[in-house]
């Protein structure tokens, strides 16, 4: 019988995984560099394509409405709400109908926070509360409304003013009445505006007060919260600008307020008391102002015979952004969905990035009404007259 013979053979373990490490960074070191090489090719295209100009577009889908006389376009949770004096829809850039609400109103204003929105018969008695799957309630004032807003649950807040006398409302989203108050001229000063936290919990209101020739502004905040509930009418901070007149102020998040004054903007910060944290000096007169939830915008007469506007933009830390010069005439300047700036009037419209590079104008043969900014660095939807249109810019 044949004897088998056996060999064994020593296996250096320490050397193998050693082998087995080096392996291992080999892999990882090519997957980083792949992962590198398309960084840098995605972060050069988009410098690319924020830094090019361009000058026309093709359209991706072409969709047509029809509008009634006077119809006005929003933006409101990613769709388009129109709305004129008769009623309003909720529409996709299909023109799919998501909504409607019927009504009669002289002179409607909306406001929008997050899934919400009102509309608003300005110096009326109406109010008409939405979210995105369509009405929630209705409210009917007693006395003129000047200003409404409304949070991102649906509270509604109202400013009214009948013979001298600011009051204040406040309803749920079902139209249901909370809270309300009076600011009487010859204590307090003329209620100018009204603005309401996205949380609902913070209100500010901005009292003009003039009083022998001397003018004195003061912005008041109440806290509806805990903290609150310990003030006397829920006051948490007031503060007062003597020769100043702030005529709007806006709560631009949950915790950050801008009052725009006549000689400066104050931006507020606070969970709780709201607090003065930065000044903005205006040197000269306010054109148009327009913000969102990171950035605020000026624009000025220029000095400049050869360009008609200045257009200013800061961060919330009271920085500037940028400061560019145009010459077009418009009816509407505000920020895009992605920052971008957009200027526009009936015929023409002209999109700005924050860094100061005009990356589209052009004109057009059909009136445009709103410009929305789709997910693509270059893809857009155009309202124009009787039509609506996805397009991409070449």
């Amino acid at each position: 019988m044949e004897t088998k013979t056996y060999q064994i053979v020593r296996t250096d373990v320490n050397e193998m995984n050693k082998k087995i490490r080096r392996h291992r960074r080999k892999i990882l070191l090519g997957i980083m560099t792949v992962v590198t090489v398309i960084l840098a090719a995605l972060v050069g295209l988009y410098i690319y394509l924020q830094s090019k100009t361009y000058s026309g577009y093709e359209v991706l889908k072409s969709v047509s409405r029809e509008d009634s006389a006077g119809t006005q376009f929003a933006v409101f949770n990613g769709n388009i709400l129109k709305y004129s004096r008769d009623g309003a829809f909720y529409i996709d850039e299909n023109n799919k109908i998501i909504w409607s609400q019927t009504y009669e109103m002289q002179s409607p204003i909306v406001d929008f926070c997050e899934n919400y929105a009102v509309i608003a018969d300005a110096r009326g008695d109406r109010i008409y509360i939405m979210d995105i799957t369509g009405p929630c309630g209705e409210i009917k004032t007693t006395m003129p409304i000047q200003r409404v807003q409304v949070a991102n649950q649906g509270t509604v807040a109202v400013l009214m003013e009948q013979e001298g006398t600011g009051y204040i409302q406040v309803y749920d989203r079902l139209g249901k009445f909370l809270a309300e108050g009076e600011v009487h001229t010859e204590n307090n000063g003329y209620p100018l505006d009204l603005t309401i936290s996205n949380d609902g919990k913070k209100m500010a209101i901005s009292l003009l007060d003039v009083n022998e020739g001397n003018v004195k502004t003061t912005i008041t905040f109440f806290n509806f919260d805990a903290i609150g509930q310990n003030e006397i009418d829920n006051i948490v901070g007031q503060y007062s600008y003597s020769d100043m007149v702030f005529p709007k102020i806006e709560f631009l998040s949950n915790n950050v307020m801008a009052a725009f004054g006549s000689q400066k903007t104050v931006i507020f910060e606070g969970t709780q008391k709201p607090q003065a944290k930065k000044e903005i000096p205006v040197e000269k007169e306010i054109h148009s102002i327009f913000y969102n939830d990171a950035y605020i915008g000026f624009v000025f007469e220029n000095e400049n015979a050869d360009e008609s506007y200045n257009m200013q933009v800061y961060d919330l830390r009271g920085a500037k952004v940028i400061s560019q010069d145009f010459k077009m005439e418009y009816q509407e300047i505000g920020f895009l969905e992605n920052d971008e700036v957009c200027i526009r009037n009936d015929l023409e419209c002209t999109i700005y990035t924050l860094r100061g590079i005009e990356k589209y104008h052009a004109n057009f043969e059909k009136g445009i009404q709103k410009v929305l900014a789709c997910k693509g660095l270059i893809d857009y939807i155009f309202i124009l007259d009787g039509e609506t249109q996805r397009v991409r810019l070449k």
